[in-house]
């Protein structure tokens, strides 16, 4: 889609692409900054930026070589992407992971305001160690997503809070004359069963309890003996794959997320030298066939939108890096019908369990069910 904007002709492009023709790379939240910045001196500014999906911000505010601080992979690839789409060069951007710092502090900060408002907690304390003390930072979101939590959070660590008239239906917070800076730990705790209590940073799927959907999928997978490479995909704080290393600690394990804070808090609750971490959107970094098993409550809420071609994409992938006797196993909610996506990847799709609101699906690539497996290769755990 293409932007106008002063004497600029921008072409945004959403990454991943989707055939929805009412999705755009940006919004009028996104829109509204740039309105606002029209009434700062930006010259010699040190301007960074946080959550910016597509990379609108980032392209408009090139000419001053922001710091780009990223919590997804995709989120990476969408910003270059559509950097390079249009000639701009980034060779002088910074671009951070959500645990680095930048080298300079920064003159202006803009922010979208996610949906996880401990994660806007976790922003403002990242943010406030680089900042000057007449720095501006700048909160834009939709004025349907408003909430009163967003103004007690700012003020943990801004004197100055003001709340802009709406706009488009988008709204912004500008935040001034930060507090002195206080060390906090973010890191949540998250109670399994009252043996088990797991960390995790803000924003990771499901943070106050165990999402149903992946309690129901604990309670009904077992681990065979033969699964012996085994991929978490879209691990989250790693409990699938924790289940797994605890039933089969023999099996090599790796854990995937598109989410950078998600992977991180993996690390915090599992370990070992056959168990590894991939930050990443994707599953080209693996060859084919590959793993005996994978295993998934895939993703289908992105901030506040709802999409599940990001899944379909994926359950393509996993059936080109399934071996020929492997499988797929996952659960999803009722009403999305993965069944007639799944079929076309997999010749094999059986429901193995179902409730009123879940399902889960094991699929498979072999053209009959197989029926070789010895004593020993059919033991199975229950997770």
């Amino acid at each position: 889609m293409i932007y106008f904007y002063k004497d600029k002709k921008i072409n945004f492009l959403r990454y991943p692409r989707t055939t929805n023709k009412s999705l755009r790379a940006w919004n009028t939240a996104d829109e509204y900054i740039l309105n606002h910045l029209e009434n700062e001196k930006l010259d010699k500014k040190q301007i960074a930026i946080y959550n910016d999906r597509f990379g609108f911000l980032s392209s408009m505010l090139h000419d001053y070589n922001p710091i780009i601080v990223n919590f997804h992979k995709s989120q990476e690839r969408a910003i270059v992407r559509n950097l390079e789409n249009n000639s701009i060069n980034y060779e002088n951007f910074q671009f951070l992971t959500p645990i680095e710092y930048p080298s300079k502090k920064s003159d202006i900060v803009v922010v979208k305001i996610p949906k996880t408002l401990n994660l806007f907690r976790y922003y403002l304390q990242h943010l406030t160690k680089n900042l000057k003390k007449n720095s501006t930072v700048i909160c834009s979101f939709m004025t349907k997503h408003f909430s009163k939590q967003m103004l007690q959070i700012a003020d943990e660590y801004f004197e100055d809070i003001t709340q802009s008239l709406a706009w488009k239906k988008s709204r912004l917070l500008i935040l001034k004359k930060p507090k002195t800076y206080i060390e906090r730990d973010l890191v949540e705790n998250l109670v399994v069963d009252e043996n088990l209590t797991l960390k995790q940073y803000p924003g990771v799927f499901s943070a106050d309890h165990i999402d149903p959907a992946t309690r129901f999928l604990l309670d009904t997978i077992s681990i065979r003996v033969k699964d012996k490479v085994v991929l978490d995909l879209g691990c989250g704080n790693g409990i699938l794959g924790r289940s797994v290393h605890e039933d089969n600690s023999k099996a090599e394990l790796h854990l995937l997320d598109d989410y950078f804070l998600a992977v991180e808090s993996a690390k915090l609750n599992i370990s070992g030298k056959n168990v590894h971490f991939h930050y990443n959107d994707n599953l080209k970094i693996f060859d084919n066939n590959y793993f005996s098993l994978v295993i998934s409550n895939p993703p289908f809420h992105f901030d506040h939108e709802n999409n599940i071609e990001v899944s379909i994409d994926l359950f393509k992938h996993v059936a080109r890096i399934l071996s020929e006797k492997g499988r797929f196993v996952l659960v999803a909610n009722q009403h999305l019908n993965y069944r007639t996506h799944l079929e076309k990847y997999f010749n094999q799709v059986e429901d193995l369990a179902e409730n009123e609101k879940y399902i889960i699906y094991e699929c498979k690539n072999i053209s009959e069910t197989e029926t070789d497996l010895d004593e020993d290769d059919d033991t199975r755990f229950n997770i």
